[in-house]
C-alpha cells in the first residue's frame, strides 16, 4: 500500500532500475508517516561512507507525538540495503553519471519501505516528448471509450 509517490522524479528522470530499501526512522517519524505527513518532492539520495542516505525528505511532526524530543522534519535518514547492492549502485553512480532518486514510500509487512530508482536526467526536449506521449495515450483511451 503506497503512502506517498514522487511523481516529479518520473517527469525529470529516466528510471533505469528500482530498488526497495528500508529506512532508519525514529518513533515520531513512523507516527507522522502513518498519518500521511510526508513529502518526497525535493528529496534525493546520496552515497556517503559506503552507505545510502535520504536527504530533503520532509516529515511534519505530529503535535501529540512526543514532549521530550525536538523533532527535525528534514533530518538525514539512513537507508538500509544489502552490501553488494550498495557496491553496485556506487559503481553506476560514480562511473556512468546516474543519480539516485526516491520514487515511492510504502508499507510492506507492517514496515515502511522506500523505493529508490537509478535515474538519468531528462533534457527539456525529452520532457516535452514524454508529455506528448502521455497526451496521445489519453486521447486514444477517450476514442476507444466513445466507440
Amino acid at each position: 500500500m503506497s503512502i506517498v509517490q514522487n511523481k516529479k522524479a518520473f517527469h525529470d528522470y529516466f528510471i533505469e532500475e528500482k530498488y526497495e530499501t528500508g529506512m532508519v526512522l525514529e518513533g515520531w517519524e513512523v507516527k507522522a508517516i502513518r498519518d500521511g505527513r510526508v513529502q518526497l518532492k525535493e528529496a534525493y539520495v546520496i552515497i556517503r561512507n559506503e552507505a545510502l542516505y535520504l536527504i530533503g525528505c520532509h516529515i511534519s511532526p505530529l503535535k501529540t507525538a512526543s514532549t521530550h524530543i525536538t523533532p527535525d522534519p528534514t533530518r538525514t535518514r539512513k537507508l538500509l540495503l544489502h552490501a553488494e547492492q550498495i557496491k553496485r549502485l556506487i559503481g553506476k553512480v560514480e562511473r556512468a553519471g546516474y543519480t539516485l532518486v526516491p520514487l515511492d514510500m510504502h508499507y510492506k509487512t507492517g514496515r515502511i519501505k522506500l523505493e529508490i530508482g537509478l535515474a538519468k536526467g531528462k533534457k527539456q526536449h525529452d520532457k516535452r516528448e514524454s508529455e506528448k506521449e502521455k497526451e496521445w495515450e489519453r486521447t486514444k483511451q477517450r476514442i476507444l471509450r466513445a466507440k
